[in-house]
């Protein structure tokens, strides 16, 4: 029987992140061979996966960053089944390491981040599943978005809210290090208001038509006369765009003036082109 070190068992940990005793055992059932025990991890946390398949993950950390020339960012999530998990560094560490990696490659959707490289080893996917079988959780990322700007065009800004709960990614359509801190509120407006587009311009049209429907339908309910419910329901339709609207909200540390009102103290051009918005549950 081949003797295991407590080196080896330190190095397999090292590279996987695994227990102890997993790795142990793992390079126990390999015959001391690394690269059969990192196999045999693996399979682990795909067996182990497979098993936890229909349990809700509605736990874990959303990551946001951008880049040092501030032109773009990117936010997702990592999710996890419990809290105790979602608390630990070293989760937390690996959940922004995938964050740095969509940051490097910008890929276009979840998928193909999941088929991105991860340490030359191994792509995002197969890190994710194998960590499922060192934690013993249900592991998903999702909620991946990205924004850009073209040199010169803007800036991207990230916030992330209440201990990992939250975050946002916020464009703004002028640079300047001078608009990060109000790149970084808006962002926490964001957060705390959940808008549902930019403007009014850019609000699907699939949801300005059910808003007019429901104050049709509310105010039918409340009596009204057929001849009144569209000139009510466009009012209710106003009343939402001021409420769910970023740019037409009231500004939450200040109150008394709009997000746009807000920004154009600053400057009279800023304004914001664009925002993600990815949160826990």
């Amino acid at each position: 029987m081949v003797k295991i070190s407590a080196a080896d068992v330190k190095n397999l940990r090292d590279q996987t992140g695994a227990g102890m005793m997993d790795c142990k055992k793992a390079l126990t059932e390999a015959e001391g061979d690394m690269d059969k025990a990192i196999d045999y991890l693996r399979k682990k946390g795909q067996k182990l996966s497979a098993k936890r398949a229909d349990r809700e993950a509605k736990e874990g950390v959303v990551i946001a960053v951008n880049s040092g020339n501030r032109n773009k960012g990117v936010v997702l999530r990592l999710s996890c089944e419990t809290d105790f998990v979602a608390k630990n560094e070293d989760f937390v560490n690996f959940a922004k390491k995938i964050a740095d990696i969509a940051l490097q490659n910008m890929p276009d959707s979840t998928e193909d981040l999941l088929a991105l490289p991860f340490d030359g080893e191994t792509n995002v996917g197969d890190k994710v599943t194998e960590q499922v079988g060192v934690i013993g959780e249900k592991l998903e990322v999702h909620g991946y978005q990205k924004l850009e700007t073209a040199a010169g065009e803007g800036q991207v800004l990230p916030y992330i809210h209440m201990g990992y709960r939250a975050g946002v990614i916020v464009a703004l359509n002028l640079e300047g290090p001078q608009f990060e801190e109000p790149g970084k509120n808006v962002a926490m407006q964001v957060a705390a208001m959940r808008p549902v587009a930019v403007n009014k311009e850019s609000v699907d049209q699939t949801v300005i038509d059910k808003e007019i429907e429901i104050g049709k339908e509310v105010a039918r309910q409340e009596g009204k006369p057929e001849e009144m419910l569209e000139r009510i329901s466009t009012g209710k339709l106003n009343k939402f765009f001021k409420e769910r609207v970023l740019l037409n909200q009231l500004y939450v540390k200040g109150n008394k003036e709009t997000v746009a009102d807000y920004l154009k103290t600053l400057d009279a051009n800023l304004t914001v082109t664009d925002f993600k918005h990815v949160e826990l549950g």
